[in-house]
């Protein structure tokens, strides 16, 4: 899976973005970086470089500024590797709409919706991004549109949502007749029938699986977000998708549901926010990734006090829930546990995402490993690091550039001046 996915980045990276009025880069350009963070891996800051790149692919570092015919003149920024957001959900985002867009809007609605959210993720540096899930139909189509460069937008690793009957990824809220009928296809009970809806989900299309085996903050339903799935479904769904080469990322806010989805073999936990000494220990002897949406967390808390369409029960978990994931998190770091950048965009707005480094440095991450978390970390979570997350010959050619040094102020990455994708200036 890994080797297809792979295979349809590189082609990803050759596609015609016939928004930004290019050809498909054949000849070479020669950036210009004033300092760069050529591999956020080793933490060294590089002076003074010239990156080469042909065919949408990086394919030399110089010393000095060089180049001839195409330069990209970067030498007063500081250039990065393209942003990795593995926690999003593209073709939607939260507001006093949402319930009625659940009614009213279509896959098609959704998917154009994408359209525009895909393309301010794009400007605020991320180049890649996984989306976990909303309408599997919108994103699996804005997936493959933008591959072939019929749109622009960051390249997505999409999952489609394999959840419990009356669980966290079914629907509440409405009458029984309504929630029958807007049921997502993704919902099982049993572990016979978790295995069936792995297997469906692949033969839709998904690069990966993503679970709920709790309940979760914005689900209309005083149920609070404790375990949800049972062991046995954990377990077959795991198996199953392993099985057929995806991995498995498992949203779980409850301390039994983490361990239990950790015990069962899944690749990361999203959010994490209850959890314990044993939940660090199966992270790390599982080789597994914390994802912890912390600008999620931050979004729905503000909501709570705030936004007068949010019903009561999502209130009651948001003010809960909340302030437990920064420390969380912090915990999880001191001890070691891998850590990849998510932001759970559609909660908070798309193109906001660059504001979770700065939780995270609150959360006391150093700036360099909140970089880490949406580069070599984030590609190492998705198993793309032959192609992604520092600049180095053979990877695609994802840079961005800001003004100031992000190592000293993190908020600098809000303000993204330069975006390319794939060798194509996508903003500058």
């Amino acid at each position: 899976m890994v080797a297809a996915l792979a295979l349809m980045l590189v082609q990803s990276a050759t596609a015609v973005h016939a928004q930004a009025g290019v050809d498909a880069v054949s000849q070479r350009t020669f950036v210009q970086a004033g300092q760069v963070l050529l591999d956020p891996g080793s933490g060294r800051v590089e002076r003074h470089k010239t990156i080469v790149i042909e065919s949408g692919k990086v394919v030399e570092v110089r010393d000095g500024f060089q180049g001839e015919g195409q330069v990209v003149d970067l030498r007063d920024r500081f250039v990065l590797p393209g942003l990795i957001d593995s926690h999003t959900h593209i073709t939607f985002e939260s507001g006093p709409s949402a319930d009625m867009d659940s009614v009213k809007k279509t896959s098609v609605d959704r998917a154009l919706d994408g359209v525009l959210y895909a393309r301010r993720t794009l400007y605020a540096g991320f180049t890649t991004i996984a989306d976990l899930g909303v309408d599997p139909e919108a994103t699996l189509a804005l997936r493959d549109a933008i591959a072939a460069g019929k749109t622009l937008g960051p390249r997505i690793i999409a999952a489609v949502v394999v959840s419990a009957h009356g669980g966290h990824g079914d629907i509440h809220g409405f009458r029984p007749d309504v929630m029958r009928l807007l049921a997502p296809p993704g919902l099982c009970s049993g572990a016979d029938d978790c295995s069936r809806t792995v297997r469906q989900a692949v033969q839709r299309g998904a690069d990966l699986i993503k679970i709920a085996s709790t309940g979760g903050v914005m689900s209309n339903s005083a149920s609070g977000v404790g375990q949800q799935m049972s062991d046995e479904e954990l377990a077959a769904i795991v198996r199953t998708a392993h099985r057929l080469g995806r991995r498995v990322v498992c949203h779980a806010h409850g301390t039994d549901g983490i361990n239990a989805a950790l015990r069962a073999g899944v690749d990361a936990i999203e959010h994490g926010t209850y959890l314990d000494a044993e939940s660090i220990r199966l992270l790390k002897a599982n080789d597994a990734y914390l994802v912890p949406t912390l600008l999620a967390g931050e979004t729905t808390r503000q909501l709570a006090r705030s936004a007068a369409w949010m019903p009561p029960a999502v209130k009651q978990k948001a003010l809960e829930v909340a302030p437990n994931m920064m420390s969380a998190l912090k915990r999880a770091h001191e001890s070691g546990v891998k850590i990849a950048f998510g932001t759970d965009s559609g909660v908070s707005h798309h193109g906001d995402n660059a504001r979770e480094f700065a939780l995270m440095v609150q959360a006391g991450l150093a700036p360099l490993d909140a970089i880490r978390s949406a580069t070599v970390w984030g590609a190492a979570h998705n198993g793309l690091s032959a192609e992604m997350g520092s600049i180095a010959p053979g990877k695609i050619a994802d840079l961005i550039a800001v003004d100031g040094d992000p190592l000293r102020d993190i908020t600098e990455l809000e303000r993204v001046g330069f975006v390319m994708q794939a060798g194509h200036i996508v903003k500058q």
